[in-house]
């Protein structure tokens, strides 16, 4: 358990934390959600003691093990990958390293005798057998093949460093599991086996995560940071939104009786109650829901973006036409022989193991970048709207403010115009007058959306969107994407958005494409998919 009592966490003049009061108790996954700025990530330092607050406590149960997910990537760099899993597990891996010691002294005494009889004793205790085959095995659930597992950790790619440190937190059965951000850098099926992991994992987690997928999943409990205060919420992040937006709606609706009210908070809770039952952690998820009361549900203080796509003029009949487009870079064949034929009104979703394939392949339809063959045509009614995955090139003239900045990309140079496309984006006031150069990695994604909006496309093409947005501009984003009449092109992490909006699934591969017109889900799960995958990249190793 842990208990935190009377926090608060100020910087200079800024209070970040004010008497904060919560309590994390044994077998449930809290979810820490916040606007970016909020605190989670400063939030989870404190629990795990990295830093520590102006004021209050935080108590763990005394003789609980705290396991963290590690956000410094260069720390194990001189260790062995399996020894660095192991580490995870500090009073395990002290034993390991004082019996090796022992047993390696040249002048073995019997005093050491007795202390390697002891250590032997507490390790056989603690099952330390079985510690380096069950870190083996984390490791290869979490992708990390076995050649990989005696090699030092300078020697891995970022993305094979992320998941040997979301080993490391796993391993050992930790009373009390802090992760940040755990699945950044996963792949969709990675996730999937977390998800599973998490869902039967008995003890406490308190994770942040921008993935909605990964927190209705996985979570119990939904922690809300907003104005320096932590509210629990019983349910996962689609409960916790629809339930606040429900709330929100009702506090809107002056002319409701209280009765009908409360019969449509009522009847919402039986719903979500009833679909508990698709969740892993149906039995005690469902059995919170059920006592679950109206007076609980509030409405959420948070600011959503205005996410708006216009088109300009209704799309024809010829969406886009592509033929045995190919790509190389150097010496490496991203996607080849591409060809497909858009319908009016798709949503599709391009997906690759190598997501460069996915970005060189907008770029190209774009104009970005030249095929290395073929071709592609767009319809003469067609009008493209492309959001990038590097925007680099977008922010080279930092010293604009941001009116300046979007006055670049529109028609209509009226700052009283350029503004209330910035408002749309939760720019206002004095923000709009800041500088380029200063902004965020999501305010500039703020303000590349807010250029899209500007063109009035009818096909919009996105590259990995969601980066960098907090999850009320990805709640956002999802909803006008599907609300969208024009056709769609894009990529994202995201799995629930992936899930929400796509109508057809495509993806490229360096041996060509497999395309299916199903959900992404559907397309997870196809067999026929399946068998298709593992023909185009055996081809490849083939090659």
């Amino acid at each position: 358990m842990i208990s935190v009592s009377n926090l608060s966490l100020k910087y200079g003049k800024r209070v970040l934390f004010e008497e904060v009061n919560v309590l994390f108790a044994q077998g449930n996954c809290y979810g820490v959600i916040g606007a970016n700025g909020a605190g989670k990530s400063t939030f989870l330092k404190i629990l795990s003691g990295e830093i520590d607050a102006s004021t209050g406590r935080v108590d763990i149960t005394p003789g609980e093990r705290m396991a963290v997910l590690s956000q410094n990537h260069f720390e194990f760099d001189e260790h062995e990958v399996l020894q660095t899993v192991l580490m995870g597990h500090k009073v395990l891996w002290k034993i390991m390293s004082e019996k090796d010691a022992l047993y390696a002294k040249e002048d073995f005494s019997e005093a050491d005798g007795l202390r390697a009889s002891e250590l032997e004793g507490t390790f056989a205790d603690m099952e330390g057998w079985n510690a380096e085959s069950n870190a083996a095995d984390m490791l290869s659930n979490l992708g990390i093949k076995e050649v990989l597992h005696h090699k030092l950790m300078k020697e891995l790619s970022g993305s094979e460093k992320v998941r040997v440190l979301l080993a490391q937190a796993l391993f050992g059965n930790p009373d009390i599991l802090i992760l940040d951000e755990p699945t950044n850098d996963l792949d969709v099926e990675t996730i999937g086996w977390l998800e599973n992991f998490l869902a039967d994992f008995e003890n406490i987690v308190i994770v942040v995560s921008h993935d909605r997928h990964f927190l209705d999943a996985v979570c119990t409990h939904v922690a809300d940071i907003d104005y320096g205060k932590i509210q629990l919420y019983t349910g996962n992040y689609s409960f916790w939104y629809e339930s606040s937006q429900l709330a929100l709606r009702q506090r809107g609706d002056q002319n409701k009786k209280a009765e009908d009210k409360k019969k449509e908070l009522e009847d919402f809770i039986a719903r979500f109650s009833a679909n508990a039952s698709k969740s892993r952690q149906a039995t005690s998820r469902k059995k919170l829901l059920e006592k679950l009361t109206i007076d609980e549900i509030r409405p959420s203080n948070r600011k959503y973006p205005a996410i708006m796509f216009k088109p300009e003029r209704e799309p024809g009949d010829q969406i886009l036409n592509i033929e045995n487009l190919s790509y190389k870079e150097g010496d490496t064949v991203l996607f080849k022989n591409i060809s497909f034929t858009t319908s009016k009104g798709e949503k599709i979703a391009v997906i690759s193991k190598d997501h460069l394939a996915v970005s060189r392949f907008f770029d190209v339809l774009n104009g970005e970048q030249q095929a290395t063959s073929g071709e592609y045509k767009w319809g003469v009614t067609i009008i493209p709207a492309y959001l990038p995955v590097d925007n680099t090139l977008y922010f080279q003239e930092d010293d604009l403010n941001l009116i300046d900045w979007l006055r670049q990309f529109s028609i209509d140079k009226d700052e009283t115009f350029i503004r209330g496309f910035l408002g749309k984006m939760l720019f206002s006031g004095e923000e709009t007058l800041k500088s380029c150069k200063v902004l965020s990695g999501g305010e500039k994604v703020r303000c590349m959306i807010s250029r899209m909006m500007l063109k009035n496309g009818n096909c919009v093409i996105l590259d990995e969107p969601t980066n960098h947005l907090d999850l009320e501009s990805i709640q956002s984003f999802n909803n006008s994407l599907k609300e969208f009449k024009g056709n769609v092109l894009f990529s994202s992490h995201d799995h629930e958005f992936m899930q929400t909006v796509a109508t057809r699934v495509i993806e490229l591969t360096p041996n060509g494409i497999i395309d299916k017109l199903c959900t992404f889900d559907e397309y997870l799960e196809s067999a026929d998919v399946k068998e298709q995958r593992a023909k185009m990249y055996k081809e490849v190793v083939a090659v």
